[in-house]
């Protein structure tokens, strides 16, 4: 399948009933249920290609002959992406690569948002005023830091899993994978099935509290079967599953030569004397993914903490923010996969062509409501489960790096707290500068939360002016749109 084509970048494109940020599974489903209930859409994304993290595919010079092999749901993702195309060649959808929005604001009844355009916004900058609102931008990957964790040849979970969808390559060739959540499983049988040697699937977190709660896991046969799939596939590739353990230290000089994994208590502490080290050139490590809140934390959304202790947007049922004319669909709204990505953008859809006629329903919305119900449940079960235990800040040592960015260790933010008063993260930030380098927080904001303990702070998420970064020539034509 080829991806569809995209529209050239415009300097500023024509208002639109509806403008979907994001197209991952969420926002391509949205899009094309909004476009089939005749409303007029603008589909915006920062990257090339349509599909998000999870449909990440090979760039087209590289050959590839069937990216299917890299994915499951590959047919779905297909049919969407047609879909769309059609629509686009009709002009009700208008797709615009290569668009990072990175403000949004209040223009009478619309909603004008703001763009640079182009690697690092260097090409440029756009504009584009509409009524609704959909944000779909997705998530990023959490990670808990521990001695070694900057080391060459660690990296992130979900990281090795996209080198390996987009550039058709491996980051080593002996990978252990480590940390929490079911995305690990399906990382780990994406390389042994590359051709890596995978010795353990090491996982704090143990898959027995989910039988406590049955009637939730039967509601969705989908995630069993999925998890079913993923543990014969583990088995066939003689991949290790090591429940309650954790990688505690990274060895090597240039770079990753073996991990130390230890046996963790029920709230994640190392227990003395269990550490055992496996020989690998590489680290996949991750805990789980983040909610992506920028741009709608920027719009004045509320959030909730989810189960899993990261910030989640505030939804109804019908995916409406707590701000009018706002919706959100995926990722945004509490981490749970691309079925219910999926469901989610067709609901949203379906909620603003009921908005845009006058609250008419289409039909089907009561079905996707069930379904939503359901995978929602399943999805806050999994954030519960796999939700990082109050222990693992054990893991580290003072001269830990937790912001890699500014080099802040856990010794620098325990100080901030214990002797210079620190009592809330954004204290800790100005007294540190942790989570003031170029990734804002994203990687170490949840661990430096953790680390200083700062439990009021659950569920907040920080409120930027900007949601990516902007060139200072584009702030200036925004301040002044009619400067030459």
């Amino acid at each position: 399948m080829t991806a569809p084509s995209a529209e050239p970048p415009a300097a500023r494109p024509e208002r639109a009933e509806l403008a979907v940020v994001g197209a991952g599974p969420a926002g391509m489903a949205a899009a094309v249920t909004a476009a089939d209930g005749g409303l007029d859409v603008v589909l915006l994304d920062a990257a090339d290609a349509m599909g998000g993290q999870y449909y990440r595919a090979p760039a087209p010079g590289l050959g590839a002959t069937r990216p299917e092999a890299l994915h499951h749901g590959w047919a779905e993702f297909a049919a969407l992406a047609a879909r769309l195309d059609r629509h686009r060649t009709a002009g009700r959808i208008r797709r615009l690569t290569g668009h990072h929005v990175w403000a949004v604001e209040r223009n009478g009844a619309d909603w004008t948002l703001h763009a640079v355009t182009g690697p690092d916004g260097r090409d440029g900058a756009a504009t584009l005023d509409t009524r609704r609102l959909l944000v779909a931008t997705g998530s990023h990957e959490r990670q808990l830091p521990f001695p070694g964790w900057t080391l060459p040849g660690v990296v992130g979970a979900a990281g090795a899993q996209a080198m390996l969808k987009s550039g058709l390559v491996l980051p080593g060739r002996r990978i252990v994978v480590a940390g929490s959540g079911p995305l690990l499983q399906a990382v780990a049988v994406s390389l042994a099935r590359a051709g890596a040697r995978v010795p353990a699937l090491v996982e704090a977190s143990g898959y027995g509290a989910y039988g406590r709660a049955p009637l939730v896991l039967a509601a969705d046969p989908g995630r069993l079967a999925e998890a079913a799939r993923h543990g014969a596939a583990l088995a066939r590739h003689r991949v290790r599953p090591l429940t309650h353990r954790a990688v505690t230290a990274v060895h090597g000089t240039d770079r990753v030569e073996g991990v130390t994994v230890s046996r963790l208590d029920r709230d994640w502490r190392p227990l003395p004397g269990t550490g055992r080290r496996i020989d690998c050139d590489v680290l996949a490590v991750g805990h789980g993914l983040v909610p992506q809140l920028d741009l709608a934390v920027g719009l004045g959304c509320a959030t909730r903490c989810g189960t899993d202790g990261s910030a989640a947007l505030e939804l109804d049922e019908e995916l409406r923010t707590t701000v009018p004319g706002v919706w959100a669909a995926g990722e945004t709204g509490g981490i749970g996969g691309v079925r219910l990505a999926l469901t989610e953008g067709e609901l949203a859809a379906r909620s603003m062509i009921a908005d845009a006629r006058g609250g008419r329903r289409p039909t089907r919305t009561a079905a996707l409501l069930r379904a939503r119900r359901r995978m929602r449940a399943s999805a806050e079960l999994m954030g519960a489960v796999h939700r990082p235990g109050p222990g693992w800040t054990d893991w580290t040592a003072a001269d830990t790096e937790v912001c890699r960015c500014e080099e802040v260790t856990t010794g620098a933010i325990r100080e901030a707290v214990g002797e210079l008063g620190a009592g809330d993260s954004r204290t800790v930030k100005l007294l540190t500068r942790a989570g003031m380098g170029w990734c804002q927080g994203r990687t170490c904001g949840f661990a430096v939360r953790e680390l200083a303990g700062c439990v009021d702070d659950t569920g907040r998420a920080d409120r930027r002016p900007l949601a990516c970064p902007v060139p200072l020539s584009v702030l200036a034509r925004a301040a002044r749109p009619d400067a030459t």
